[in-house]
């Protein structure tokens, strides 16, 4: 994908192998290509089309694209994603690049609907390809159509081999209510296994399932892994606002207001809203003017003397 910020976990709590071929049936066919015997074909007995379609059978209307600017050229994508499109045409490669450009554009700039023609456009030009379909599950997590999305992720996983999906999985599970089915795929091999900024996300939404079933002692200690204490590093900012959530839910508010300041401190690209909790538990209160209002002069003062 494009280099953007990824949809993460929702914060209520504080926020890839190819299908192995079916079973062989040992039937042996005869030499010339047909059934045993030589027999054709019921279908193509009865004059109707195999399953599958001939090669020259004419396809169906091919359904509209949305546009992509002129200036968007697929090169924008990280090479991974490149790779993967290598199994196609190069013509249908360029196009299903410049979608799934467009797909993060428009999630970047919070436009689901363009944002989702776009996936659906890259799925049907490349269903096989993980990336699209990495990209449509995106989109349905978004836009919280959870069962869409988790249906995406598992695809993507079962086409790449790849877990790095579980983190969204879990928290689909738990957008849907599964909150049962969401602990017990977050206790996977798979899912322990996890490292890095994948594995807080995984602890993050861990602890908002046990806050969701009322386990707030639970909740808190699902969030308390080494990369806590660090001062930098991917994730740890968001592991830190979820402590601090946490924190204020059991009402240890000074403690939560230490840990909001650290999640700020290293939140580099306001991923989170760390500051405006601060400003709530220190009592400023910021005013929305409303569009066209002036804030008054010094001249104007606070009125008559």
């Amino acid at each position: 994908m494009a280099e953007h910020r990824n949809p993460s976990p929702r914060d209520r709590g504080g926020e890839r192998p190819r299908r192995a071929a079916g079973p062989r049936t040992g039937r042996r066919r005869d030499e010339r290509g047909g059934r045993p015997g030589g027999e054709r074909p019921a279908a193509e007995r009865a004059g109707v089309a195999p399953r599958g379609g001939s090669r020259l059978a004419a396809k169906g209307p091919r359904l509209p694209e949305p546009r992509v600017p002129e200036e968007v050229t697929g090169r924008e994508l990280d090479r991974a994603v490149h790779h993967q499109l290598r199994t196609l045409s190069k013509e249908n490669a360029d196009g299903v690049a410049k979608h799934l450009v467009m797909v993060s554009v428009m999630l970047e700039a919070d436009e689901l609907d363009a944002a989702l023609a776009h996936a659906e456009t890259a799925v049907r030009r490349a269903g096989r390809v993980p990336a699209a379909r990495e990209a449509l599950g995106m989109v349905a997590y978004r836009r919280g159509d959870f069962a869409r999305a988790l249906t995406e992720f598992r695809t993507v996983r079962r086409l790449s081999g790849s877990e790095h999906l579980l983190p969204l999985m879990v928290d689909c599970e738990r957008g849907l209510g599964r909150h049962t089915r969401a602990l017990e795929l977050a206790s996977s091999p798979q899912a322990r296994a996890l490292t890095g900024a994948e594995a807080l996300e995984l602890a993050i939404v861990v602890s908002g399932v046990r806050r969701d079933l009322g386990q707030l002692d639970a909740a808190l200690l699902a969030l308390q892994l080494p990369a806590l204490t660090r001062r930098g590093g991917a994730g740890v900012h968001r592991l830190q606002y979820a402590y601090a959530d946490t924190l204020l839910e059991l009402g240890r508010v000074d403690e939560a207001r230490d840990w909001f300041q650290r999640a700020l401190d290293g939140d580099t690209d306001d991923e989170t809203d760390a500051a405006e909790r601060l400003e709530e538990l220190d009592g400023v209160v910021v005013e929305d003017l409303g569009e066209g209002a002036e804030e008054p002069t010094a001249d104007e003062g606070d009125g008559p003397r």
